[in-house]
């Protein structure tokens, strides 16, 4: 690890030249659980980028230490649409729900190689993508089972507003919110 880290921003229309180290950092992380549960295969991954990266509000923000990918994360706007709420084990109050595709922003991914936790970098990586963002509020999903996960976003001040389970073969994740602005 060199003490220089950069972190670079890229746009949905960027996703091509970057797709490959997203992927591969994702096979690192989730080597274990895309070993043995399908919902986590770096296919169904792709799937997933594939989706997130087709809103135009897409964004991603990369560390790279020397050259080295260390760690990213991507959030997009949730559009009018969304079913993202849709999922929630217990219903959220419906003026909590509509959006309007500037409202919430969803975090979809955020990690860290190992060599690199423990350093800040993913505190690093996460305000650096919500800086200058317009949406007020930002939203996350965390499997409870990463209980010091769970804490850290907790201490950047998300608030668990309950549990879904967005496709039928996912784990529960806890449901975090956090304003923006």
């Amino acid at each position: 690890m060199s003490a220089e880290i950069q972190l670079v921003r890229y746009g949905a229309d960027q996703l091509a030249a970057i797709r490959p180290t997203l992927v591969s950092l994702y096979a690192e992380v989730y080597e274990t659980e895309a070993a043995t549960d399908p919902f986590f295969s770096i296919e169904r991954y792709e799937g997933r980028l594939t989706g997130h990266s087709s809103r135009p509000s897409w964004e991603a923000v990369v560390a790279f230490d020397g050259g080295e990918a260390a760690g990213y994360a991507y959030a997009a706007a949730l559009p009018p649409t969304t079913r993202w709420w849709d999922h929630m084990l217990n219903p959220l109050p419906p003026a909590d729900t509509v959006e309007d595709g500037q409202r919430t922003l969803a975090l979809f991914e955020l990690m860290v190689r190992k060599p690199w936790r423990g350093t800040g970098l993913s505190t690093r990586i996460h305000e650096t993508l919500l800086e200058g963002r317009p949406e007020e509020r930002v939203t996350l999903l965390v499997e409870p089972g990463h209980p010091k996960v769970k804490a850290l976003y907790e201490s950047w001040g998300y608030t668990n507003i309950g549990d879904q389970q967005p496709f039928p073969d996912a784990p529960i994740y806890a449901t975090m919110l956090r304003p923006l602005h």
